[in-house]
């Protein structure tokens, strides 16, 4: 994140839709918002091996296996897509806890080094942002008009939370720019 008069640079945001939930689950899609407001999405082939699936967690993101069997791209394509993006960098999610360890799972199945860091967005908060997160979230989901569940849309709402969060001039102009796009 860089500062320039007065206005931030979104931190660069990942975020994953999985199998299921907990033991066995994989990531089956990643999505990333670019520090310039550029989304990237990507639908992840599961591995051969790769067979956990909940019904529950389709439900949810609307992302079936014949999708990504069909559609998908391998994973070790994905994995070398994202080091190319983000070599070097610290990008981050609301979820980290679950996201770090799929993500992990991905880099070591396609026999890939993670070339960046992932850490909690919440870290770059301080302690009264982390309080109105929740609800600042719920007034950009209400603005933006996203839908939920899809990891490039769920990557851009995190990033525009966090610039409502932070610097409320910023996210607008980052609203008007993406609108533009």
């Amino acid at each position: 994140m860089r500062a320039t008069k007065s206005m931030i640079t979104p931190p660069i945001i990942l975020d994953l839709e999985a199998s299921g939930f907990g033991r066995g689950s994989y990531p089956i899609e990643v999505g990333l918002a670019m520090d310039d407001g550029h989304l990237e999405s990507h639908l992840i082939q599961p591995f051969d091996h790769w067979t956990h699936w909940q019904e529950s967690a389709e439900a949810i993101h609307g992302i079936s296996r014949a999708q990504l069997i069909e559609g998908g791209e391998e994973g070790r394509f994905v994995a070398d897509e994202l080091n190319r993006l983000l070599h070097g960098q610290t990008v981050y999610s609301d979820g980290w806890g679950v996201d770090r360890s799929w993500l992990a799972l991905l880099f070591h199945e396609a026999g890939v080094f993670q070339g960046f860091k992932i850490d909690t967005i919440f870290s770059l908060l301080s302690e009264v942002q982390l309080e109105s997160w929740n609800v600042n979230k719920e007034k950009v989901l209400k603005i933006t008009g996203l839908k939920l569940h899809r990891a490039g849309t769920d990557a851009s709402l995190i990033q525009q939370t966090y610039l409502y969060t932070v610097d409320r001039p910023a996210f607008e102009k980052h609203l008007r720019s993406i609108s533009a796009a």
